[in-house]
């Protein structure tokens, strides 16, 4: 009796996990790449959004480099780069996401992610929508919404107080972007910046995240996202959500 009983404790371990989980809804490359000033946020990210995806039924395919790149990427509804230095992908990995791209596929982009030396990538410049500049010491900022009707805005104030490094970005390659959140430079000094560096000023129109397409496919970018604790807040999170939500799937736009 108490075997037979033991025989079914055992199944119904084996088989009730499995039928309470939600099959995912997509599937989220993510490629978190350490570099020299971006490593330590990565086991917090990975945790967090491990932890996104169990809770909003979609899975992720977490990788530490780009070699995943080289092989075949249609079943990911997007490829989120986190932090990763874009930069150091081999040109068969550039390759790769530029045939995903091509072929319908869509990314998010945070962070560190967003820079790539001006020329030595146009094509990526171009999938960001910005170039980069440079950007000034870590402050604390307000950043603002722009596209209340947008996913990666749900959830957050108007104005909300915010620390980061606010990237300072140019647009040579005449990109059209659609703004989610700026930064008023008027709450912090775009000129505190390292000795030999000098800070610039955008002035009004200092986009800190947007959206647009690209060739097949949905882009999301976020400038945010430096300090490995950002990836235990819930509006940031909430942000990235709305953000990755949005790239997989094209759905939750309030025009």
């Amino acid at each position: 009796m108490k075997r037979g009983l033991g025989v079914l404790l055992a199944l119904a371990a084996l088989f009730l996990p499995a039928l309470a989980r939600a099959d995912p809804q997509f599937t989220v490359l993510v490629i978190a790449a350490p570099s020299k000033y971006h490593y330590e946020y990565i086991p917090v990210a990975r945790d967090s959004l491990e932890r996104l995806g169990r809770l909003h039924a979609f899975a992720i395919d977490w990788q530490k480099d780009g070699a995943r790149l080289d092989g075949d990427l249609k079943r990911y509804a997007a490829i989120l780069l986190l932090n990763t230095p874009a930069d150091e992908f081999s040109p068969g990995q550039r390759a790769g996401l530029e045939r995903y791209m091509q072929g319908g596929g869509n990314a998010v982009v945070v962070h560190r992610a967003a820079i790539v030396p001006a020329g030595a990538w146009p094509w990526y410049e171009k999938l960001v929508g910005r170039s980069f500049v440079n950007h000034p010491m870590i402050q604390t900022g307000v950043v603002t919404v722009l596209d209340k009707g947008f996913p990666a805005a749900f959830g957050l104030p108007d104005r909300w107080l915010w620390s980061d490094e606010f990237y300072v970005t140019s647009n040579p390659f005449d990109i059209a972007i659609h703004r989610v959140l700026g930064v008023d430079e008027s709450s912090y000094d775009p000129t505190r910046i390292w000795p030999g560096q000098v800070g610039h000023r955008m002035g009004r129109d200092h986009p800190e995240a947007w959206f647009h397409t690209y060739e097949k496919g949905r882009v999301f970018v976020t400038l945010l996202g430096h300090e490995a604790e950002m990836y235990r807040d819930d509006r940031y999170l909430q942000h990235l959500l709305g953000g990755i939500t949005w790239a997989a799937t094209g759905l939750g736009e309030q025009r």
